[in-house]
C-alpha cells in the first residue's frame, strides 16, 4: 500500500470519487467536491493506492489550535474512507500516528466536528444526509479493532411529521400573542404557556432570502455563545460560517429559519433546510454552477424532507422553553409546508434536554453517532 499525496487535478478527482465507487448510491450522501477543495487549503489529502495503483483509501491531516485549546493537543484527520482491508487501514494510520509526533488521534473530522465528520455506529440500512455521515458497518469496526476509542458518542434522529398540528404558523416579526395559536396537544407535545408571550416581548423572527448574508452575525452570536459548553465545539468564525451556508439563499425556505428575540434580544434559534440528498446523490456533490441551475429548477421535489442542521439557547436563557416555543413554530411550519420527515444532525447522548424534544415529537434514533480517538485516556 503507498499513501500518496493529493497533488494534481486528477489526484482530486481520484480522492472525490473514490467514496463513490466504495459505497451505495443510494445510502452515502457526499460531501460538496467545492468543500474539499476549500479545505484542502489548510488540510493535507492523501491516497491510497494498491499495488496496482488502484485507489482503495483516502484520507486528510491538519491541526487546529482552536481544538487544542478546547480538547487538548490532537492530530486530526478527516475525510477518511477505506475498503474492508485491515492493512488499508494501518497504512492510513500508521501515516496519520507517524504525522502525529506523539499527539493523539482524533476523527475522523473535516475539518472540525462542528461542520462534518463522525463515523455511524448503527442505522446501516438508512440513508444518510446532509451535513451527516453514512458509512457501513464495518467502519466502527476497523477503528475500534485498531485501537481507537469512542468519544463523544450522539444519535441522528428522525421524525415523521405525519399528524403534526396544522395551524396557522405564525408570520415572520409578528407578536405571538396576536397569532391564533392551536391546542398544545396537537403541537407534539411542544407546550408552551402562551401567557408569557406578552409579558415577555417574544417575536419570533425567519430568515430570509434576501437578507440572509445580514442575518447571519445574529445566528452566529447565538451559535456559538449556546455551544461553548459542549465539549467538541470550537467558536465558528464569520468566514467558516459564510462558507458553510454559501449557496444556501437559493434553496432556503424561510419558515425553517426562526430565531426568538425576547424585548428585541436574540435567545434562541433553530436551523432548518429542506433536504436535498437525494440530489446531491444523484451529482456525485458536485454542485458547479449547471448542476446548482438545475437544483433551482427543481427545487420543488425536495420540499419533502428536511433537515434540522442545528439549534440553541442563549446560556443565560437556558431551561426556559424558549426552543420549546421555536419548535412548535417549527413543526407548525413543516406541516403547513407538506414535510413529511425531519432529520436532525448529531445530538450527543448527554444532552438529554435536546433529545427529549425528538421524542416528544414522536421521534427516534436513526444513526447511533460518534467520533474516534486514541492514544489519548479513554
Amino acid at each position: 500500500m503507498r499513501l500518496v499525496p493529493v497533488q494534481s487535478r486528477a489526484d482530486l478527482r481520484a480522492f472525490v470519487d473514490f467514496p463513490l465507487r466504495l459505497h451505495p448510491t443510494d445510502r452515502y450522501v457526499p460531501l460538496l467536491s467545492s468543500v474539499i477543495a476549500t479545505h484542502r487549503r489548510t488540510a493535507e489529502l492523501f491516497l491510497v493506492r494498491d499495488r496496482n495503483g488502484v485507489v482503495v483509501g483516502r484520507t486528510s491531516m491538519h491541526r487546529s489550535a482552536a481544538f487544542d485549546t478546547k480538547v487538548g493537543p490532537r492530530q486530526l484527520f478527516g475525510h477518511t474512507e477505506f475498503v474492508d482491508d485491515d492493512d488499508v487501514f494501518a497504512a492510513i494510520m500508521d501515516a496519520v500516528e507517524t504525522r502525529a509526533n506523539g499527539r493523539p488521534l482524533f476523527g475522523p473530522v473535516a475539518l472540525l466536528p462542528n461542520q462534518t465528520g463522525g463515523v455511524i455506529t448503527s442505522g446501516f440500512a438508512d440513508r444518510g444526509f446532509v451535513d451527516s455521515a453514512w458509512n457501513p458497518a464495518y467502519y466502527p469496526d476497523m477503528y475500534e479493532r485498531h485501537g481507537f476509542h469512542r468519544r463523544f458518542e450522539a444519535d441522528t434522529w428522525l421524525v415523521d411529521l405525519n399528524g403534526t398540528a396544522t395551524g396557522a404558523p405564525v408570520a415572520a416579526g409578528a407578536p405571538l400573542a396576536a397569532c391564533a395559536l392551536v391546542a398544545a396537544d396537537h403541537d407534539h407535545g411542544f407546550a408552551f404557556d402562551d401567557g408569557r408571550i406578552a409579558a415577555e416581548q417574544l417575536v419570533i423572527r425567519h430568515g430570509s432570502r434576501w437578507h440572509l448574508r445580514s442575518q447571519l452575525p445574529i445566528l452566529r452570536r447565538m451559535l456559538n455563545a449556546s455551544f461553548a459548553q459542549l465539549g467538541y465545539y470550537t467558536d465558528i468564525s464569520a468566514d467558516q460560517l459564510a462558507e458553510q451556508t454559501d449557496g444556501l439563499a437559493f434553496l432556503l425556505d424561510e419558515a425553517l429559519l426562526l430565531w426568538l428575540e425576547k424585548a428585541g434580544r436574540p435567545v434562541a434559534f433553530v436551523v432548518t433546510v429542506p433536504d436535498i440528498s437525494e440530489y446531491l446523490m444523484s451529482v456525485g456533490g458536485r454542485l458547479g454552477v449547471i448542476n446548482q441551475l438545475r437544483l433551482l429548477a427543481t427545487r420543488g421535489r425536495y420540499r419533502s424532507d428536511a433537515v434540522l442542521i442545528i439549534k440553541g439557547t442563549m446560556p443565560d436563557e437556558q431551561g426556559k422553553g424558549y426552543l420549546t416555543l421555536l419548535s412548535r413554530e417549527l413543526h407548525r411550519n413543516l406541516a403547513s409546508n407538506g414535510y413529511r420527515t425531519l432529520r436532525s444532525t448529531f445530538v450527543e447522548r448527554t444532552n438529554v434536554a435536546s433529545a427529549a424534544q425528538y421524542r416528544r415529537a414522536g421521534g427516534r434514533p436513526l444513526h447511533g453517532y460518534t467520533f474516534y480517538e486514541r492514544g489519548a485516556a479513554a
